[in-house]
């Protein structure tokens, strides 16, 4: 009698993905118009400035932290959390900065970080207003992707809060595709959270997110006004 055959999902390496390295040069991402570069205690003054106080209160609506910070020491305190997670859970805090006026304005971090089965999270992101729907947070994203993936990351995870808009907008423009929500996942702040898990797989990076990416932020995509062309979601068509 044959053994009936189950099916199995593909082969994978079994080398890990890499893990960040701050003291690497690889891990100062550089583009056209953001560099990111390792979150130091040095940057706390102008996040400050950027991301904390009374009318910046809405940034951290949906971030399961304490913000916006009236206090510089309170905001230090969340800053050296981010920069312990490095060596405590593996965390990677990226803080951003514009080249064209070399203004600090804002973080992105990589999280969740799982070298054995090759995924990372794109996690706890803090922009200041200026950086909003912008090019420059367009090609945030696109360095963050392409060094996840760069370190042997076969998916990128995005999650957020349900109610969360911008986020979801940003996450479908981006590329990410949509797996599920997960119901009363968590209490932040006295509330329930109902968490939607976005991801980006290795083969879709490959095939025509990366170049939606690069394609989009080329000069030949914007008009003499700085308008685009096309948008992102047209070049992955």
């Amino acid at each position: 009698m044959s053994t009936p055959t189950q099916p199995l999902g593909a082969p994978s390496s079994s080398t890990p993905a890499q893990i960040p390295n701050a003291s690497s040069p690889t891990s100062t991402l550089t583009g056209k118009y953001v560099s990111l570069r390792p979150l130091t205690n040095s940057d706390i003054p102008a996040l400050f400035t950027s991301l904390c106080g009374p009318s910046n209160a809405s940034l951290w609506t949906y971030l399961p932290f304490a913000g916006p910070y009236d206090s510089l020491e309170a905001f230090t305190s969340y800053i050296g959390f981010l920069i312990s997670n490095i060596s405590s859970t593996g965390d990677f805090p990226f803080v951003i900065t514009k080249l064209s006026d070399s203004k600090i304005v804002g973080i992105s971090c990589l999280i969740n970080i799982v070298p054995a089965h090759r995924r990372a999270e794109i996690g706890f992101v803090t922009y200041a207003r200026e950086l909003q729907r912008t090019r420059e947070a367009t090609e945030v994203a696109y360095l963050l992707l392409n060094y996840a993936f760069g370190l042997g990351n076969e998916r990128v995870e995005w999650k957020l809060d349900a109610l969360n808009g911008p986020s979801k907008r940003a996450a479908e423009r981006y590329g990410f595709t949509y797996e599920g929500t997960f119901r009363k996942h968590m209490v932040v702040k006295g509330r329930r959270r109902d968490t939607s898990w976005y991801s980006i797989i290795d083969d879709e990076w490959n095939a025509n997110v990366k170049h939606a990416f690069e394609a989009w932020l080329s000069d030949d995509n914007f008009d003499e006004r700085g308008q685009q062309i096309k948008k992102l979601e047209e070049f992955r068509k």
